[in-house]
């Protein structure tokens, strides 16, 4: 795997260390697009060899796909690769869809002004970067997007409930993400929840967020048949 390199003593480019965060983002994208088999065994050292690191971040970026339901650690095996079902994702998108739904609803009536705003201007940088095809840069940009409004609720529980279901989603959505034709269609479905946030009106913003993760959940649906 080629990474990003880094001028050594020598000033020659040498190959910057891999952090656990880009390792873990590789292996989820891989196991979301199926090149890992469900009950496959993710081995620290053929692992450590391919991303040319210690163990120490291999280790945690399988923490972070356990974390996340990808892998599961089995006593005297390791950590395997789940057995990521599309009853699962269902599942796992539908309780996102009520709880960020429940979210707008509350957050319509309880965002600033200032909080109001912030999310135009993100919303209005998501359409440049959906024009151009910036994946990644979207992906992040929407993290912020959902974020704003989970902590536009005022309510720390449903906020923290509302973020460990996305931990768990997130490899999905940033997999649904990868189609330049889901990013418009995105970014559409976001126009709706911004205007519904500014005209203060729970009952749109709750719809139009259900609605978001639904069309959401359909992509991820259609990529794993």
């Amino acid at each position: 795997m080629s990474g990003a390199t880094q001028s050594d003593e020598t000033g020659k480019d040498a190959p910057r260390p891999l952090h656990s965060a880009s390792i873990a983002a590789t292996l989820e994208a891989e196991i979301v697009a199926g090149t890992y088999a469900a009950g496959e065994k993710l081995d620290e050292q053929s692992l450590t060899k391919r991303f040319g690191v210690s163990r120490t971040p291999i280790r945690e970026a399988l923490h972070e796909l356990v974390a996340r339901s990808l892998a599961d650690r089995q006593p005297y095996k390791g950590v395997i690769v789940a057995d990521i079902s599309r009853e699962r994702v269902e599942q796992m998108f539908e309780a996102m869809a009520e709880v960020e739904a429940l979210c707008g609803r509350f957050a319509a009536e309880r965002m600033t002004m200032g909080e109001r705003v912030a999310l135009e201007e993100l919303h209005a940088t998501m359409e440049r970067l959906s024009q151009s095809g910036a994946q990644d840069d979207y992906d992040a940009a929407n993290t912020r997007f959902h974020q704003l409004i989970f902590d536009g609720t005022r309510n720390v529980d449903l906020t923290g409930l509302a973020n460990t279901l996305r931990l768990k989603l997130a490899p999905f959505r940033k997999f649904q993400l990868q189609s330049g034709l889901r990013m418009e269609r995105s970014h559409a479905e976001h126009e709706e929840i911004v205007q519904a946030l500014l005209d203060r009106d729970p009952k749109r913003t709750e719809k139009a967020l259900r609605r978001h993760l639904m069309s959401a959940a359909r992509e991820v649906l259609t990529r794993m048949t």
